[in-house]
């Protein structure tokens, strides 16, 4: 079975408390200013919301004031959706609701008045996803609410963002300065990781623990992350080494350990009750092996609960770098290289845990060569599309390809799982748009959001 499961003094760590503006967050709470104190005033009302790409239906919502509000949404778009109701400082939402999937929000009796609905996955709302519901005095219901009388109202749909021309010039406007005046966030990922020696072996030491992660300015998540990061500390090794990872959880649910793309012994592959048991709360957990792979990108993410543990987070890089340098594998030494993770889910659409105007610019000198590797740990198709240029696909799945296997692109799927090298010459100057080309995770009313970077040639 491998290294036994050793448990040292690490302790427990809960998860931290749910930020209104998460986007996973769990629905319940204690009824903030604006919900009545009095929920006997009248009989419970029901209210059937519908979530699609990329509106809530109905989306200005009527239940009556002084009862309590059941909300039935069911998603019917094709990526994930959340349904929240604000109401003064509390956010009531559900959870992060799949593609064909339905879930129930139980918000308080309201006072009468009109409180704003959203979809709390980044971006969502700046394509449409946000509405109203108003509680009316009198026991009203209308607009998908059912009550004591049983009435349904009509559906609506609601408008692209309800904004003039000018407001959505501005909000793009802002977007780009802000990204181009650089550091929104105060905290990043994909940080390289020095080892430490024993002996001959490269030691890597990881820790796994429930954050808050800053996924644009101002906007906080729950997350899970290595070494309190997201993505988790990039790991550089070179082929024949011999590494060990000792990883300690400090979540509050089991995790494990894999290597993804990697060849490793089955007694370290990481897999729950495969090939070992869970690494507990608490508990901490060694890997070790030989380096046996060429050269390229592979990736270290959980493999326990990982539609949850790796969509908060749980991910990082993995590089083999060739000793002789990458000229030895591609023909070419890159002046700059840079590993790029597509999200999506529990984060929202995010290069490297960062949405737009969040993320990092790839900055370079003309005439530098490029090397970027990029893996999408999400659970979307993600096609990468750069302006400007036509990049060289040098490599996949960690394996360099052949010259004659080699292809020019502008625009690379990345299926969930997969990765790839790629190379170019920064040849002409200027900011170059770098984004997922399935709009909706890219561009909205207001400006870009989400799966958007630049190459800025100087």
């Amino acid at each position: 079975m491998g290294i036994p499961v050793r448990r040292g003094a690490v302790a427990f760590v809960a998860a931290l408390a749910l930020v209104a503006a998460a986007c996973s967050g769990g629905g319940g709470g204690s009824a903030e200013s604006g919900a009545s104190g009095d929920q006997a005033a009248a009989a419970p009302a029901s209210v059937d919301i519908s979530l699609t790409d990329f509106k809530i239906v109905p989306a200005d919502a009527e239940v009556p004031a002084g009862a309590p509000v059941t909300f039935n949404v069911s998603n019917d778009g094709q990526t994930p959706h959340t349904f929240a109701v604000k109401v003064g400082d509390q956010t009531y939402e559900t959870p992060q609701i799949e593609v064909g999937s339905t879930d129930t929000l139980e918000v308080p009796a309201l006072d009468a008045g009109t409180y704003d609905s959203l979809c709390t996955i980044p971006g969502h709302d700046q394509l449409g996803m946000k509405g109203t519901v108003t509680a009316a005095a009198g026991g009203t219901t209308a607009a998908g609410a059912t009550g004591a009388t049983g009435a349904t109202g009509a559906t609506g749909a609601s408008s692209h963002a309800g904004m003039t021309a000018e407001e959505m010039a501005a909000g793009h406007e802002q977007g780009v300065l802000d990204f181009l005046a650089g550091k929104e966030t105060d905290t990043y990922g994909n940080q390289v990781l020095e080892p430490k020696m024993n002996g001959n072996v490269k030691v890597f030491n990881l820790t796994v623990e429930q954050i808050q992660w800053e996924v644009a300015k101002g906007q906080f998540v729950d997350a899970m992350a290595f070494n309190g990061t997201v993505p988790g500390p990039e790991i550089r090794v070179n082929p024949g080494d011999r590494v060990r990872f000792v990883v300690q959880n400090q979540m509050d649910q089991p995790f494990t350990l894999h290597f993804h793309g990697l060849t490793v012994p089955n007694s370290e592959d990481g897999v729950p009750y495969i090939t070992q048991p869970p690494v507990m709360p608490g508990e901490y957990w060694t890997y070790e092996y030989t380096i046996k792979d060429p050269p390229g990108m592979y990736v270290y993410h959980s493999h326990f609960n990982s539609a949850e543990q790796v969509g908060k987070g749980l991910y990082g890089a993995l590089n083999i770098v060739p000793k002789d340098g990458w000229k030895s594998v591609y023909g070419v030494e890159p002046q700059v290289e840079y590993s790029m993770f597509l999200g999506d889910g529990p984060l929202g659409y995010n290069l490297n845990g960062k949405s737009f105007p969040a993320t990092q610019p790839i900055v370079v000198k003309q005439g530098q060569w490029v090397l970027i590797h990029m893996a999408n740990d999400g659970s979307l198709l993600h096609p990468m599309h750069l302006h400007g240029y036509h990049f060289m696909v040098v490599g996949e799945d960690g394996y360099p390809l052949a010259k004659s296997n080699r292809y020019l692109a502008d625009t690379l799927v990345v299926a969930p799982g997969s990765r790839f090298d790629i190379l170019f010459k920064a040849v002409y100057p200027g900011a170059w748009a770098f984004h997922c080309h399935i709009l909706p995770h890219a561009e909205g009313p207001d400006g870009m959001f989400g799966m958007v970077t630049a190459v800025v040639v100087q």
